[in-house]
């Protein structure tokens, strides 16, 4: 005998309305208001829509309060740990883990797209040298639309395919180019007997006059940093690509537009912001004044990159992004680099001290990937496009999903409006 499906009934003005209550596979029941204004003539209010299920997703799951993240139902940090990024593009992409022959053929198929058409060149001298690397990567994916036209009808399955393919493929060409263009160092072109990550280490820091070996420590350490980036569900970013692939815009506007709320500090910027802090901080010996002042109520200093908005105990993504750190750290060493000193003390505090146990504040992913980025010579300006880099395939799964949505409709999201009612106009001289 099938269960009776849940309801809630809600009462306005004595009148009541049965809402459905839909049970997902993991987390809270989520209650279906989708009548709601044309039943009862009423909206929700939800700023940050913190509490609104926008759609339905098979993706990727969040459990912030027991620290789980999962990819298809696969625990990030098996993935991290035991596959690497573009076999988590795969499953992403396709919803499960690739065979053998499928890895193959999709790795081939991404190393080969890695060119950027060549007029695209100019496209980049066109900024000024000092341009943030994310306003090149903004205006470059976004223009990609002018290059490549066989790829941007999304009523077409293949051309879909094939958008998705070169967005995953070009995002580390266009990346490191928008870096070696701020430095004045000419482009290096990508090479397909190299792996992704390395490909991408190879980009930024070789140079014509000489040969550049990418170290395989630091190549898992890149990979890892975005495998752990690939997606994380509905967050602001991701829902502005929702939002703007609605209107059905093309793949590369949509992607652009997920760029650029990315660039934002409170979404992208946060391991940034961590090393900054680290800079604040400065040497070893004033860590205690800035433990001091983070414990204090009614101090405004933050420690950044420990805890986390979401997961409210320890961040899942962070103690495999912690193995590589110890592994570059160790690699590289930090005794020149006061910055990652600090870094490493503060982590010892963290893990330590009853207070930062007591209140859940970890070192989290965004503490070691910045920590990582910092050790391999990477400028601040560079840690938000690479996170861009990695979501690229978390963006591009969600657009797909929402493409083949039969429920997808235009984005409307709607207001509780507190202006001025109606009113008449005033001639200007009887103002």
């Amino acid at each position: 005998m099938s269960e009776a499906p849940k309801t809630a009934t809600l009462t306005i003005d004595g009148e009541n309305y049965e809402l459905p209550i839909h049970s997902p596979t993991s987390g809270p029941d989520v209650l279906d208001i989708r009548k709601l204004y044309g039943q009862a003539g009423v909206f929700t209010y939800d700023p940050g829509f913190t509490s609104t299920a926008s759609c339905e997703s098979t993706i990727t799951y969040i459990d912030g309060e027991k620290g789980i993240l999962t990819h298809r139902g696969y625990p990030i940090g098996e993935l991290a740990g035991q596959s690497h990024y573009l076999e988590v593009c795969y499953l992403l992409l396709y919803g499960e883990l690739p065979t053998a022959a499928q890895l193959e053929d999709f790795e081939s198929t991404i190393t080969r797209h890695t060119m950027l058409h060549e007029q695209m060149g100019n496209f980049f001298r066109g900024f000024r040298r000092d341009a943030h690397p994310m306003a090149v990567m903004v205006g470059v994916v976004g223009a990609m639309s002018a290059f490549y036209h066989d790829s941007t009808d999304i009523s077409d399955p293949r051309q879909r395919e094939i958008a998705s393919h070169r967005l995953i493929a070009k995002m580390p060409t266009i990346a490191a180019w928008a870096y070696k263009y701020t430095i004045g160092q000419p482009f290096v072109y990508p090479r397909n007997d190299l792996d992704y990550a390395s490909n991408f280490l190879r980009m930024c820091f070789a140079v014509p006059a000489e040969e550049y070996e990418v170290n395989p420590i630091l190549s898992r350490a890149m990979d890892r940093i975005f495998t752990l980036h690939a997606d994380h569900e509905q967050n602001a970013s991701t829902s502005t690509v929702r939002l703007a692939s609605s209107s059905g815009a093309n793949p590369f506007a949509c992607i652009a537009a997920g760029i650029a709320c990315l660039w934002g500090p409170a979404h992208g910027g946060a391991n940034q912001a961590c090393l900054e802090m680290l800079k604040e901080i400065g040497s070893v010996d004033r860590i205690p004044e800035f433990i001091e002042r983070a414990k204090d109520k009614n101090d405004p200093f933050r420690l950044m990159g420990f805890g986390h908005r979401v997961y409210k105990n320890m961040d899942p993504r962070a103690t495999v992004m912690k193995q590589s750190a110890d592994e570059v750290l160790e690699l590289l060493g930090v005794e020149d680099n006061p910055l990652l000193q600090v870094a490493t003390e503060l982590e010892r505090i963290a893990l330590s001290d009853p207070y930062f146990k007591e209140k859940k504040l970890f070192p989290n992913v965004d503490f070691y990937s910045g920590i990582i980025l910092e050790a391999m010579g990477f400028p601040t300006s560079m840690f938000t496009p690479i996170f861009a880099l990695s979501r690229t395939v978390g963006w591009i799964s969600q657009w797909k999903e929402q493409l083949s949505d039969p429920a997808h409709k235009i984005g409307r999201p709607r207001q509780l409006y507190l202006g001025e009612d109606v009113r008449s106009y005033t001639d200007i001289e009887n103002r």
